[in-house]
């Protein structure tokens, strides 16, 4: 059974971290400092589980003019079971349900075609984060669509 829980950065957010250590950190080899970061104590973080086990997370943290979407990730031996599609689904419905304009991400460059299909364009130049190239991208209440079928 797949279930999720929503947390506030003051809360014990510990799956969310397991699951960002080993994606980012120990997979990715991005530097702790740059993972670990200012705006964990004021996001609010999803956490996607499988049978009781922590399996993928996200995190929204508040805007002026809505959230900006980040530290999304699957574990790897959980990916192609359409966890990130789920992920991205909740966390548009939370963020526009909430009153949010628009929502804003940071998309590694292999992961941009996935957040397009649910109506994300490019949002200005690309830029390295952690070694890692990212383009910006945005969506709005207007245009986020919710596709039909998932895909891996």
């Amino acid at each position: 059974m797949v279930t999720n829980r929503w947390f506030l950065g003051v809360d014990d957010i510990s799956d969310a971290m397991m699951i960002r250590d080993t994606v980012f950190i120990a997979e990715q080899g991005c530097p702790v400092n740059i993972e670990h970061d200012k705006y964990d104590k004021t996001a609010m973080h999803l956490v996607l589980y499988a049978d009781g086990a922590p399996v993928g997370c996200a995190r929204m943290v508040p805007q002026e003019t809505g959230f900006k979407l980040g530290r999304i990730a699957v574990l790897k031996e959980e990916r192609g079971k359409h966890y990130g599609d789920l992920i991205m689904r909740l966390l548009l419905f939370k963020a526009f349900q909430m009153g949010a304009k628009e929502a804003h991400l940071g998309a590694q460059l292999h992961a941009a075609d996935f957040y397009a299909r649910f109506g994300f364009v490019r949002d200005g130049e690309n830029y390295m984060e952690a070694g890692i190239e990212h383009v910006p991208m945005k969506v709005t209440a207007d245009t986020v669509d919710y596709p039909s079928e998932c895909h891996h």
